[in-house]
């Protein structure tokens, strides 16, 4: 399977970037306006994969359906946007093994659940929008992960088979679309992994440690 590997795609919040800082910030931001004290970032971490969903749940501890739960996530959606690159950056530990693959003439790319509004100028103000081969946000196909056609829009994009694209996240959901769009799929251990199974339970092909692993299963260090 690395043999055929031609094309890296990767999540973007919790394996491309670190932007809990900001999204756990809008959150204890919006619990302040509520006359909230501040949760532990440790306690907000672990939901940022989960998007505003995951966030106006551990911040207010409601869920989609709730009569309290729209007005919420639009509010916190409209923080966030007010700091989307205050403190979030590319993880130390994956700018080299972006550098490698680009030195390596390996096309890379980006599958992301969130929103094109978000997700554009995080990935332009980060210098990453003129290294990326492609870019599917969570609005570019009718469906988000876990549903493979965002996977199988980017393949297209890029003028590759899905079968001979890799893709890395850190949600269970990642590796559920990897594996429907018949990619291989790798867990990013490093990333926020989320509240429930361990990420060795996710049944990717292999989870990643460290970032610079992944040139190690690409067989190009």
């Amino acid at each position: 399977m690395t043999r055929q590997t031609r094309a890296v795609l990767f999540d973007l919040d919790g394996t491309l970037i670190d932007s809990a800082p900001d999204l756990a910030g809008a959150a204890n931001g919006l619990r302040a306006e509520h006359g909230l004290p501040p949760l532990p970032y440790e306690a907000l971490r672990p939901m940022v994969g989960s998007g505003a969903r995951g966030m106006v749940g551990a911040a207010f501890g409601v869920a989609p359906g709730h009569d309290r739960f729209e007005a919420l996530k639009d509010a916190f959606l409209a923080r966030y946007a007010d700091r989307l690159l205050a403190e979030t950056r590319v993880f130390d530990a994956v700018a080299p093994v972006l550098q490698a693959l680009d030195e390596a003439g390996r096309p890379w790319g980006i599958v992301t659940n969130k929103a094109m509004r978000f997700a554009a100028p995080v990935i332009e103000g980060l210098g990453l929008q003129r290294r990326a081969a492609v870019v599917i946000a969570g609005d570019s196909t009718p469906h988000t992960k876990p549903h493979p056609e965002p996977l199988f829009e980017a393949a297209r994009r890029m003028g590759i088979e899905a079968g001979h694209c890799v893709y890395i996240g850190d949600d269970r959901r990642d590796i559920q679309a990897g594996r429907s769009a018949g990619m291989a799929t790798l867990a990013a251990a490093w990333g926020y992994l989320g509240a429930g199974e361990s990420v060795e339970s996710w049944g990717a092909d292999h989870v990643l440690s460290l970032p610079d692993e992944l040139l190690k299963w690409l067989e190009l260090a």
